[in-house]
């Protein structure tokens, strides 16, 4: 079967797995493929060039030969190189990565297409390895609501749900499990017990080091004043589901987001 090639592809090493005991299979994130599979022939081998490479988040460019026809969903890897940049993200921010990978991984297709959301993904990486370490939670939230967006999970975010009314400034919103974006009950704090308002005060509190974080991004990281433009709407967004409603952590954010 005739097969194309595709060469000096940006790429990141989402994951990889032992095919055999030389070779590996790699899931790729490309820029113009999307997600795909790879097989990398003799990459355990001690003497193998691709052995020093073919780590996660490191920019990649890659050259892999592909079924001209799409029958074949594990490509064969012909050549990786490493593009540079930045270091290999630790600790904390070398397990928001992997997580970032994770979700890739589950949620998107393989071999579909989604540039916008590489170029994001590139940019989250390199603050992640920089020391920033106070924009990891901002930088990952942000991440999901942009995923989200790009594989149509995401509800519109510029009216309201049931009624399509556009939103009103100074009114907070929250994302309601299978009933959107809409008005949050305003709360009385006569209508609240002690754990419920101390909940909602620390919501409150929390966009003071959201836009700290956005500033430091744009001082402090390479390219981050492009980064940060694209973050700000998606921190908007976040910080109104925060005081509309208690505070969403990933996994419930997703599995709303799914059930509408």
């Amino acid at each position: 079967m005739a097969a194309r090639r595709i060469s000096d592809e940006p790429a990141y090493v989402l994951h990889r797995y032992d095919w055999s005991e030389s070779s590996l299979i790699l899931d790729v994130f490309t820029r113009h493929h999307g997600r795909v599979a790879l097989v990398a022939r003799g990459a355990k081998k001690p003497t193998s060039n691709f052995r020093p490479v073919l780590l996660p988040l490191q920019p990649l460019r890659v050259t892999y030969a592909a079924s001209s026809e799409g029958r074949e969903e594990v490509h064969g890897l012909k050549g990786a190189e490493w593009v540079g940049g930045h270091v290999m993200p630790t600790g904390d921010a070398l397990l928001s990565g992997l997580y970032l990978n994770e979700l890739l991984m589950r949620l998107l297709a393989r071999e579909d297409t989604h540039a916008a959301l590489f170029d994001a993904y590139a940019g989250v990486v390199r603050v992640l390895a920089s020391e920033h370490g106070d924009a990891l939670e901002p930088v990952l939230r942000s991440f999901e609501l942009l995923l989200l967006r790009e594989i149509g999970l995401l509800p519109a975010l510029d009216a309201e749900t049931a009624t399509l009314a556009p939103l009103e400034a100074g009114t907070r919103y929250a994302l309601v499990p299978e009933g959107g974006l809409r008005a949050a009950v305003a709360a009385d704090r006569s209508t609240l017990d002690g754990a419920q308002w101390r909940l909602l005060e620390r919501t409150l509190g929390e966009a003071q080091p959201y836009t700290a974080t956005l500033r430091a991004i744009v001082t402090g990281v390479p390219g981050g004043a492009s980064l940060a433009a694209e973050l700000k709407p998606q921190l908007r967004t976040l910080l109104q589901y925060h005081c509309g409603s208690p505070l969403l952590r990933t996994r419930q954010l997703m599995i709303d987001l799914q059930s509408l």
